[in-house]
């Protein structure tokens, strides 16, 4: 599988991600600096890496979704190109269209820095695949603004197609609101465009993917991404 990583002013995740797409395909994937205007030629994957892109200065995301890469990476999304977005790279995928919603200021106010249990709501994707319908399994967030916000109508679609990848869960996998912890709708931790091939997620899968780190829960977004190509 070719991957590469979109690398903005602000992103702090880039190299986990490169290390967990690295790991999980055996080839390293490419950096590609924002203002590039194209992506590598025969690429498979696309990740938009954790951060704080521009400082989050008018909106987290808002202004790295109008990078000239973005341009790029949006006529391959429509394409087929798979596109994982994680925290930052979430809110870079909202801002520029790719996902629908918007990822606004945690309801605490708060920055929040913790694991979260999550359950796998759709395993039928290219990105869950590798995991079982309703798995709980544990995820890392480290986000100011992961509120996910949509109106009712978009709601409504993403729960009846099937969009929501990931869920905030208690350890047992009940939805509660204790087990939100930004005061996203529905608890949602990560949604899938209509495609489904582009999938946003605020919790960090590139932080547990060895024992080293504390866990292997996230291994399976990249397992599964792996997973999807061969069956291509």
């Amino acid at each position: 599988m070719k991957s590469a990583v979109i690398v903005f002013p602000g992103s702090n995740c880039d190299r986990d991600m490169m290390v967990a797409l690295e790991a999980a395909t055996g080839r390293p994937p490419v950096a590609v600096w924002h203002r590039e205007t194209s992506l590598p030629a025969d690429l498979d994957l696309v990740a938009l890496p954790g951060g704080f892109s521009y400082g989050d200065y008018l909106r987290s995301g808002a202004i790295a979704g109008r990078s000239p890469v973005m341009a790029d990476v949006k006529a391959r999304a429509e394409r087929g190109l798979r596109v994982l977005g994680v925290c930052n790279g979430f809110q870079v995928l909202c801002e520029a269209g790719l996902l629908p919603g918007a990822l606004m200021r945690n309801t605490g106010i708060h920055f929040v820095c913790r694991d979260v249990h999550l359950r796998v709501d759709n395993a039928r994707t290219a990105f869950t695949n590798a995991y079982g319908q309703g798995q709980v399994i544990r995820g890392h967030v480290a986000h100011h603004d992961g509120n996910y916000f949509c109106d009712d109508d978009t709601l409504t679609a993403l729960e009846d197609q099937g969009r929501v990848a990931f869920r905030y869960c208690a350890a047992d996998g009940a939805v509660t609101p204790d087990a939100n912890p930004n005061g996203s709708r529905n608890n949602i931790a990560g949604v899938l465009n209509a495609a489904g091939n582009v999938l946003g997620m605020m919790p960090h899968p590139e932080r547990l993917i060895a024992p080293e780190l504390g866990g292997t829960d996230g291994r399976g977004v990249f397992d599964s991404l792996v997973a999807a190509l061969a069956d291509a």
